[in-house]
């Protein structure tokens, strides 16, 4: 029973790989319903290849008929010249139908002489594959969980405060002032002993008269002779 319900289970992921391949997997038909021929204008087939989104893995469809044309993969600088001597590979049974191995940018023409310089060439830019699609996240509960409603209780009673110590009422009696020192009483004056013989009495000596000053009568000479001479040269 085990080994039936494990083979099933592997037959179903084949099935889905297979059809996320098909699915990723897409086919296009170069030239649309023009196919691969000697378009009308030198443009026709880059205007197709714009409107086209190429990934790898995808198949390029070219439909000719037999004998008529051919498709040559070819290298940019080969592309460019119409060079149709050294292709990378050659097909030339129609339809050929080419897959898409790489990213990048790949190049073809038809190798028939005047084919590639009459337009019947293509250049396509290829993405890379694209990744399988990331799986969605797993969905979030909408609704939030509850919330209590009823807040925590908050101590009713508030916490004592300390009481500040008490002060002593009494305060600290200051110290009495120390008593003054008494000041000592002065020394008696020393005592003269009476001297035993009677005291002299003072000398008294005559007041002497000074010398009439010299100096001081040339000067008053002097001035009383010039008072003279200039009176008289007044006069």
């Amino acid at each position: 029973m085990a080994r039936g319900l494990g083979m099933a289970f592997l037959a179903a992921i084949a099935v889905a790989a297979l059809i996320h391949g098909s699915a990723a997997q897409s086919t296009h038909t170069v030239g649309d319903t023009t196919g691969w021929a000697i378009p009308p204008s030198s443009a026709f087939y880059s205007t197709w290849a714009a409107s086209q989104n190429f990934s790898v893995d995808d198949i390029l469809v070219f439909n000719f008929a037999p004998n008529t044309h051919d498709v040559a993969k070819v290298t940019k600088a080969d592309y460019d010249a119409c060079n149709t001597t050294s292709p990378i590979s050659l097909e030339a049974n129609p339809p050929v139908r080419i897959t898409i191995n790489a990213s990048g940018e790949h190049y073809f023409l038809c190798n028939f002489p005047g084919h590639c310089s009459g337009g019947q060439k293509l250049m396509i830019n290829v993405s890379a594959a694209s990744s399988s699609p990331s799986p969605s996240p797993a969905p979030q509960p909408s609704t939030p969980a509850p919330q209590p409603s009823t807040p925590a209780p908050q101590p009713s009673t508030p916490t004592p405060q300390s009481s500040p110590a008490p002060q002593p009422s009494t305060p600290t009696p200051a110290s009495s002032p120390s008593p003054p020192t008494p000041a000592s009483s002065p020394s008696p004056p020393p005592t003269t002993p009476p001297s035993s013989s009677p005291p002299s009495p003072p000398t008294t000596t005559p007041p002497t008269t000074p010398p009439p000053n010299s100096a001081t009568s040339l000067g008053l000479a002097g001035f009383t002779t010039f008072l003279s001479i200039f009176v008289a040269l007044c006069y």
